[in-house]
């Protein structure tokens, strides 16, 4: 990673000291470095708005944009999607020199318009609602444990077949990932049988459901991430073949803010 983005970081963490304010998830000579920002904005929907933003600092950074991810609690999934790009728009302006702090002073001080201006745009698209509901989404899954791998695995497989749903089923170590892409509604069929059809075995040998699943992420698939034509189902030995999976696919932020964690 370049010299400037370790600067950095290293100032953001003493600007934003307090536990969990500045929390770094990986860093790599080769694939640069992310961690996340938590940060109160005042006075946004007559109350606090506790933001999440994630940067991910490629390692010719700041030569090249960061990718940035924004989650809240108290905003809609579009409303997080309308603060990044508008992030985004303004990181372009710095472009060439350190911008992190300055994106989170901007959205500090922009995110209650950006939000009335996203609440607007919605309503604008009311009727147009059930297309976006008809689109494209993607969902990202965590599994504790396969104990009747092969039939797992083969339920899995079926499942994605007979919903026309393309990904990944990811093995590496301990961590088990599926990774699907599709109708929204095919994504919403897939969880119901995922949680309600006895797919596994428990300590006994007993037939069970799947009890100990994570959704980590159900977003829509924006412009910039790859499809994948097919499902396939892969085991991977190190945590950087993991990692260059989700960056071919355009999906370095996802990658940086729901694996990492699973290793602590």
């Amino acid at each position: 990673m370049s010299e400037l983005a370790r600067e950095e970081l290293s100032a953001l963490a003493a600007i934003y000291c307090e536990p969990g304010a500045c929390e770094e998830l990986a860093a790599s000579e080769i694939h640069g470095i992310s961690f996340r920002i938590q940060i109160s904005v005042k006075e946004v929907l007559d109350t606090d708005v506790l933001l999440k933003l994630l940067f991910h600092l490629p390692v010719n950074y700041p030569s090249t944009l960061p990718d940035i991810s924004v989650n809240s609690d108290q905003l809609t999934r579009a409303q997080c999607m309308d603060v990044k790009e508008k992030l985004l728009e303004e990181a372009k302006k710095h472009l060439s020199e350190p911008m992190v702090h300055d994106l989170i002073l901007w959205v500090q001080q922009h995110l209650k318009e950006v939000i009335k201006q996203s609440a607007a745009a919605c309503n604008e698209k009311t009727t147009l609602s059930k297309g976006t509901e008809d689109g494209i989404w993607m969902l990202l899954l965590h599994l504790d444990h396969m104990r009747a791998k092969a039939k797992y695995v083969k339920t899995v497989e079926k499942w994605a077949s007979n919903l026309r749903l393309t990904g990944r089923l990811m093995f590496m170590g301990k961590i088990i990932l599926i990774l699907l892409q599709g109708d929204r509604s095919s994504i919403k069929e897939y969880l119901v049988l995922q949680k309600t059809s006895k797919v596994d075995v428990d300590s006994s040998g007993k037939k069970c459901k799947e009890k100990m699943m994570r959704v980590l992420c159900e977003t829509e698939v924006q412009s910039q991430h790859k499809r994948f034509q097919t499902f396939e189902v892969k085991e991977y030995s190190a945590l950087e073949e993991l990692q260059k999976e989700f960056e071919t696919a355009e999906l370095t932020a996802l990658f940086s803010e729901f694996v990492p964690p699973l290793l602590k």
